[in-house]
């Protein structure tokens, strides 16, 4: 079932983030903040899930379509932007919905724009990761980026190759979907023989580091005002059991509006992105707006 989609641009100072809108115009609108290096493409299968749903997903800066813009300074840059897209699209109040990295974008919104936010679901995301044992402060930037770096540096000689490597990333080996290739698809710029991902390390520096829990991170997390429940994957990046949040209890004591709920048989990819995950995600977003 394919979903209605419109995209246009929204001005936040000193440029503008590209938004594409799933669904019908006149419907009830959500918020929907994506991960580190992903796109407003991770969506689709959501939106299909919930095509009575206005779904407004930006690009974030410097990923997807919003790529031109400069870098975010961290994750409270981010939260300025989309506190300027709800003021200018008219929103109000909006129910979020943020998956990963974009979990964190919400926390930090629902923190300085709270009268932007009716509503928060978090996904696989939003409570500080621990840290990577033995490494010090200044050690920190280099063993959280390398990995991604060298990722996002790697260039494929044709689009087919680009979704071919998703096709084999453990995350979907047997779970390979259209929707998955059409967000390979997006994400690819340039020409061949050197197409490459649209995120750059730069984009996501700041970002990845404000992962950890910087001190206003842990601040707003205690101060949240509304209730923040996160749906959690047991498997990881790359299937791993255990996922990224391994010891997580239901009521993390940093996150008093927190409650974690376990989603069978997903990781951190394919809880939003494939089914069954998409229609759980769905599921627990729709009391927002009935």
């Amino acid at each position: 079932m394919s979903v209605p989609m419109r995209e246009h641009r929204v001005d936040v100072g000193g440029g503008a983030l590209a938004v594409t809108e799933f669904g019908p115009a006149e419907a009830p609108a959500v918020l929907a903040i994506h991960g580190v290096t992903s796109s407003s493409r991770a969506w689709l299968a959501l939106a299909r899930h919930l095509p009575d749903v206005r779904l407004i997903a930006p690009d974030l800066r410097g990923r997807g379509r919003s790529r031109e813009l400069a870098a975010s300074t961290g994750l409270r840059h981010h939260a300025r932007d989309l506190a300027r897209l709800v003021e200018v699209l008219g929103l109000g109040s909006v129910p979020v919905v943020a998956h990963s990295m974009g979990a964190f974008v919400a926390v930090a919104l629902a923190d300085s724009s709270p009268n932007a936010v009716a509503s928060l679901l978090l996904v696989d995301g939003g409570y500080p990761l621990p840290r990577p044992a033995g490494v010090a402060d200044d050690d920190l930037a280099a063993t959280v980026l390398g990995p991604i770096a060298a990722r996002l540096a790697r260039e494929f000689p044709t689009r087919e190759a680009y979704r071919e490597f998703w096709s084999e990333h453990p995350a979907f080996r047997d779970r390979f979907t259209p929707d998955i290739a059409e967000y390979a698809d997006y994400d690819l710029v340039g020409e061949p023989p050197h197409l490459r991902t649209a995120s750059t390390i730069d984009a996501i520096a700041a970002d990845s580091l404000d992962l950890f829990g910087p001190h206003w991170y842990l601040a707003a997390l205690a101060g949240l005002r509304i209730p923040a429940p996160m749906l959690r994957a047991p498997r990881g990046l790359l299937d791993e059991p255990g996922g990224l949040y391994p010891e997580l209890p239901g009521s993390p004591s940093l996150a008093p509006a927190m409650r974690v709920t376990d989603v069978a048989d997903v990781n951190h990819y394919t809880i939003l992105m494939t089914d069954p995950g998409a229609g759980v995600v769905a599921d627990a977003l729709r009391p927002a707006f009935t």
